[in-house]
């Protein structure tokens, strides 16, 4: 075939454009597509210079490649021209197809816009059809959407003359097939920073997750995750070894339950009170060997994934020393320094929490009492439309007290045994006070060892004690009089020698409507009444 016939040419153009194209699908990286789209326009395309120029994120089009021309390239790589300047330019040109001409008769409007721009140094055209170097032809990139990615600027043909119509179908083919490359190599560039993204925040979680592993299996204190939903709810999935070795069990035996199974039952209210979410208690765990610790839990709420189950993590503290020390400190408050028993302090709070302010009227039962005060405050309520104030102010759990009118032993009350020690005083001035504090200790321990569980024994301050003993009708307590007088009465030895001392107990009994001090003040005199209804000797052997 003649090299110098049309078939061979275009045949030839083909063989190039195919070699330009496979260029494009080879390059790596999107930097190296551009300058395969501009190297292809000069290799395969016939064109001596070739220009990329990419839209930006702004919309603008920044030239990204350039070939056939290293003082073009100096020139115009990287410079910016604004989309309204290109827009102007492929609106106002000839229309070749995709293509877009400009003749060098309309481009000097051009002149001044910002789009940059080369133009090769020759003569004028002698004949038509000769190519200008004013003349512009653009090759506009389009991606499948039809959204605008780049156009191909192109210069100075070899041949000299403006592209026929097999050289702009070529040039418009080629234009095509950098858009799909171009749009390719930035969606491999995308997956690529995706997938390196997505690599460092696996490593990024892998390296949370192993910190939080070797902080939740090393921390010094107990941690444990449990369940928060389903039908295993509260049960302990994993714990550490601080929180295995404070409640003396294996990590497998801990997975069989959850913390409600562990607490003490005194404490099963304060679990339940406390927030899943965020909440905190001090309650009491149930060791393997059955004692018993306290321990301060603190709950955070953790997700698995970001849909995904939620769990629980508790922080398990140990506080029983500090526990220990609150509890001594309460006691200390609340208790006789020399005796243990309950201070003033101490039964005046126990008096008083049995007592209220409303008195029993004369002749009227306490059944008959409680069914009035219901009435009353039951009208409150619907009168006021406040039923849980109105009722609130009325319990109609409380123990009303009365004192018993007689010895009828069905009348039972709250009585209040006032004992103050007969010939205490002597032991102190011939022996001292250290004696005199083993009597007081002797006698605390002989009172307590009188009465019941649920009585209480205090002392009131010096030689002055004071017995609460609840269900007892008259001739009870002065039964329980008697008994704690004679259990007083015998020898105390004290550092090898024996010494004695007697009580005088005044009985009276709190009753509703009065207070505290009243109850007290009450049996005190009562007390001094039968000291001074017996002669001192008498008083002294009981």
């Amino acid at each position: 075939m003649d090299t110098d016939s049309e078939p061979y040419v275009h045949l030839a153009t083909l063989r190039q454009l195919h070699q330009s194209v496979a260029q494009l699908n080879s390059a790596r990286s999107l930097a190296d597509t551009l300058q395969a789209v501009a190297d292809g326009v000069v290799s395969g395309l016939g064109f001596e210079l070739a220009a990329v120029n990419l839209v930006r994120q702004d919309g603008d089009l920044v030239v990204a490649a350039i070939s056939g021309s290293q003082a073009a390239e100096a020139m115009m790589a990287g410079r910016v021209g604004s989309r309204a300047s290109w827009e102007r330019r492929l609106s106002m040109g000839e229309v070749w197809g995709e293509l877009r001409f400009i003749p060098y008769t309309d481009g000097w409007v051009l002149d001044e816009d910002d789009v940059p721009q080369w133009h090769h140094t020759a003569p004028a055209p002698q004949f038509a059809g000769e190519w200008h170097p004013m003349d512009r032809l653009f090759a506009p990139m389009f991606s499948p959407d039809g959204e605008l990615i780049g156009v191909i600027s192109v210069d100075k043909p070899v041949d000299g003359r403006r592209p026929g119509p097999w050289g702009c179908d070529a040039l418009q083919m080629y234009a095509f097939q950098s858009a799909v490359a171009i749009n390719n190599s930035r969606l491999r560039s995308n997956m690529q920073r995706a997938l390196v993204r997505l690599e460092r925040e696996q490593q990024a979680l892998r390296a949370s997750e192993e910190s939080f592993r070797q902080a939740f299996e090393y921390a010094p204190s107990g941690m444990a995750i449990a369940e928060m939903g389903g039908d295993e709810r509260g049960r302990l999935i994993k714990t550490n070894d601080a929180l295995c070795r404070l409640l003396g069990r294996p990590a497998s035996m801990m997975r069989r339950y959850s913390f409600s199974d562990l607490v003490h039952p005194e404490d099963v209210g304060t679990l339940l009170r406390t927030s899943a979410e965020g909440g905190r208690a001090e309650l009491r765990l149930n060791r393997r060997d059955g004692s018993y610790l306290w321990v301060s839990l603190r709950n955070s709420v953790v997700a698995d994934t970001a849909d995904g189950p939620r769990f629980l993590l508790t922080h398990v503290e140990d506080i029983e020393e500090r526990k220990r020390h609150e509890l001594q400190l309460a006691h200390r408050a609340s208790h006789d320094s020399l005796t243990g028993l309950p201070n003033s302090a101490e039964l005046r709070a126990r008096l008083s929490a049995r007592l209220c302010e409303r008195p029993l009227p004369a002749g009227t039962s306490v059944q008959d009492f409680f069914d009035a005060q219901a009435e009353t405050y039951a009208f409150a309520a619907e009168a006021f439309d406040q039923p849980q104030a109105a009722l609130g102010a009325f319990d109609n759990h409380h123990e009303h007290l009365t004192a018993p009118e007689s010895d009828d032993p069905s009348e039972k009350g709250l009585a209040v045994l006032f004992c103050d020690l007969d010939g205490f005083k002597s032991i102190n001035d011939r022996f001292g006070h250290h004696c005199g504090d083993a009597v007081l200790i002797e006698v605390a321990r002989r009172l307590a060892g009188q009465v019941r569980d649920n009585d209480t024994v205090a002392r009131l301050g010096g030689d002055e004690f004071v017995v609460l003993a609840d269900g007892l009708g008259a001739p009870d307590a002065a039964d329980l009089a008697l008994r704690l007088r004679n259990a007083i009465i015998p020898p105390i030895r004290v550092e090898g020698r024996s010494v004695r001392v007697g009580a005088s107990f005044g009985i009276g009994w709190a009753a509703c409507g009065m207070s505290a001090e009243d109850v007290l003040q009450s049996a005190d005199q009562r007390m001094y009444v039968e000291k001074r209804s017996r002669s001192k000797a008498h008083r002294r052997a009981g």
